[in-house]
Order: C-alpha cells, then sequence, then structure tokens
C-alpha cells in the first residue's frame, strides 16, 4: 500500500528537534520558524513535555469518557484561570476541525438555525461544516457544499448587519487573525459591532482562536485584544505541542443535555497530560509576554531592514505575514534548502511565520540575516 499522494512534499526527513530548532536525518540543523503548522507551542521535546507525557503514558495512556478522569477537571480548571474564562465550560475533542464542527452544531442546537456567516478568504477546517466555512472551493466537496455558509468581507460591519438583520442566522465565525488568509485581523470597531449585533439577532459569536490563540498573538486569545467576549472559543494546534487534542470553550448561556456531543477519544489521559505540561511550561517560562515581546521586535526588525521584495509586515505576536511582490514558492524553496529555515506561507505571495513561542531575540536576528541572503 501505497500513501494517498495529496501533500506536496520537501526531500527532507526530520528525525529530532529541540527549542526553535530540528535536525534532519543527516544531522543537518534547520530553524523552525513555522511550527509544524503552529502546533508547537512551548518548543520541541521540552523537558518538562517529555517526563510528563512518558509519565502518564507508563501509567495509562487512553481510558473512554465512560468513567472518571480527575485530569479533564484539571486542566479545565487550569486553562480557565490561565485564560480568563473559569466561568465557561470545557468539552475536549482531537482536531481543531472537529471543535468548529462541535461549535456550529452548539450554536444550531441553541437556536435552531442552519445560517453561518465566514469571512473571505477563512479556513476552519476539512470537514463537513467545518469545511463549507472555509473559503476556498478547491477543498469544499459537493457533498460538503450545502448552501449553509455566506462569506463575506473582513471588518465590513455594514455587510455583515445586512446579513444579521434577516434574522436567520445560526452562527458567525471567524478568526480574529487570519491564518491561511494571509494574516488579516480585524479591528476593533468590526468586533464590537460584530457582538452587538450578535446579542440583537440571537446569533451565536464563534472565535476561531486554533491558529491565533493560546498565547501566538501575545494575549491568550487574539480577540482579547477587543475587549469582546465570544460565545464559543475553539482552541487546538498549541494546546498539546503536538500531540492531537482540542477544546471548545463554551459560555454559561449554553446548557449541556446527555448525548448532545460525544468523542471517543477526545480528553484522553494522554492527551490532558500533555495539555497541562504546556500549560505548567507556558506559565513558568512566560511564554505569552515572550510572544509579545520577541513577536514586536521581529515585526521592527522586518521594518526597519527594508528589504528588497517585502512589500508590508502585517501580525501580533509571534504569528507574521510577510507580502512579497514575487510568488513567495523560490524564496521559501531557498530559506529551506540553502539557508536551512522552515516558514510557512498562504496565498501566493505570502510568507506565514508561525514559530515555537519560545523563540528568543538571537533567533529573529539569525533569520534576518538569512533571509536577506536570500532575497
Amino acid at each position: 500500500m501505497n500513501l494517498f499522494d495529496v501533500y506536496p512534499l520537501f526531500d527532507i526527513t526530520i528525525d529530532h528537534g529541540k527549542g526553535c530548532h530540528v535536525w534532519d536525518e543527516n544531522g543537518q540543523e534547520y530553524l523552525d520558524l513555522y511550527g509544524g503548522h503552529a502546533v508547537i507551542s512551548v518548543g520541541h521535546c521540552h523537558p518538562h513535555y517529555v517526563e510528563s507525557m512518558t509519565k502518564q503514558l507508563n501509567k495509562l495512556g487512553f481510558y473512554s469518557n465512560s468513567v472518571q478522569n480527575p485530569l479533564q477537571k484539571e486542566f479545565a480548571s487550569r486553562l480557565g484561570k490561565a485564560c480568563g474564562y473559569d466561568d465557561y465550560q470545557l468539552f475536549l475533542i482531537n482536531s481543531g476541525a472537529e471543535a468548529n464542527e462541535n461549535a456550529l452544531k452548539l450554536a444550531s442546537f441553541y437556536n435552531g438555525r442552519t445560517r453561518v456567516l465566514s469571512l473571505e478568504k477563512a479556513f476552519h477546517g476539512r470537514t463537513s461544516l467545518a469545511v463549507e466555512a472555509t473559503n476556498n472551493p478547491k477543498i469544499i466537496a459537493p457533498i460538503n457544499n450545502n448552501g449553509h455558509v455566506t462569506y463575506l468581507p473582513i471588518n465590513d460591519i455594514d455587510a455583515w448587519e445586512a446579513e444579521l438583520s434577516k434574522g436567520d442566522v445560526c452562527a458567525v465565525i471567524l478568526e480574529c487573525i487570519q491564518g491561511v488568509g494571509g494574516i488579516r485581523m480585524v479591528t476593533g470597531d468590526f468586533m464590537l459591532g460584530l457582538r452587538r449585533l450578535c446579542n440583537q439577532y440571537n446569533t451565536v459569536l464563534i472565535c476561531d482562536e486554533i491558529q491565533c490563540g493560546y498565547g501566538r498573538s501575545g494575549k491568550f486569545f487574539a480577540h482579547q485584544y477587543f475587549n469582546v467576549k465570544p460565545d464559543l472559543i475553539t482552541v487546538a494546534k498549541g494546546i498539546s505541542n503536538g500531540f492531537p487534542m482540542s477544546g471548545l470553550l463554551i459560555s454559561p448561556k449554553f446548557k449541556p443535555v446527555y448525548g448532545q456531543l460525544g468523542t471517543t477519544f477526545g480528553g484522553n489521559h494522554l492527551a490532558c497530560a500533555g495539555a497541562l505540561a504546556v500549560l505548567d511550561i507556558i506559565e513558568k517560562e512566560n511564554l505569552v509576554e515572550n510572544a509579545a515581546n520577541v513577536g514586536e521586535y521581529f515585526i521592527m526588525r522586518l521594518k526597519e531592514e527594508k528589504l528588497p521584495h517585502v512589500t508590508e509586515v502585517r501580525g501580533k505576536g509571534l504569528m507574521i505575514g510577510i507580502e512579497l511582490d514575487v510568488p513567495y514558492k523560490e524564496i521559501r524553496t531557498r530559506l529551506v534548502k540553502e539557508q536551512h529555515c522552515f516558514t510557512g506561507c498562504a496565498g501566493t505571495n505570502v510568507l506565514r511565520l508561525l514559530p515555537p513561542l519560545c523563540l528568543t531575540k538571537a533567533d529573529v536576528d539569525d533569520f534576518i540575516e538569512r533571509f536577506k541572503a536570500v532575497l
């Protein structure tokens, strides 16, 4: 049997990692400014994370949600305090798409509606409703194209009000900093307006914090820059530093009903052990503050250098987009092959930087020199 060939791959095999660096099977070191799609939050192979996961695996890796799992309750309590939502409820699942699926399902249970508003250039996952809310027709199969979703421009509150005022919108789902959409950020006025309109028309406001959340923006959640509280918040990626896990944070307005949501693997013992270790490290090493400080320095350096082909630098914290006046493909490939540095991409002309939150200013300076050499 062969693998189903749906990923374009670099001809590189990563063998091991530490902090913000990885090494291939030949011993070549790479600076990792992508963290495996923003998943590596506290750095590769952090000793406390490895120790916690190993200890739990030697004790119990998995049992189903038919029995008590004190790790889930401990994690919910810790997460609530860390992010400032200790009055919310937590449902644990496995992936970002699954978190968004359950958010949309819960919203529909709440108000009985089926219509969703999503941003142009949105990305919310690759399953059923999540992919329908993703503004990319190439990955929406006919079976998923069910007419539930209307895509609207970012920061155009009039366009959103025109749709919400129809009174039939189940949910609004959006990333406050779009990842795949090119590191584009909503404005404070837009978010405040959206919150007011969702209240007015009994529409559920969902913030997808899967990529921009969990400290990456320099606040625990990106929407916290705008003093707005969503009804539902989805998290994944950095939540367990590479072990598959996600969560749905649920406001008190939603009342749980047995059987309403369910999961086999969600919130398993090993996932919770990893997630608790991540919170330990984030708090002990002040990684949210580090993301804010190093991110500000990173963006300043990129702008000050006035680099050729760079037309704009966008982002918050360690979620940075570098707009180019040429396609990113050659530059990104040369960064990997010649300068041994991993970055991401968005659209056709944007390099996307999503490094571990432990990135240092020295790492930033290192990248700038590598980037200059390629440009």
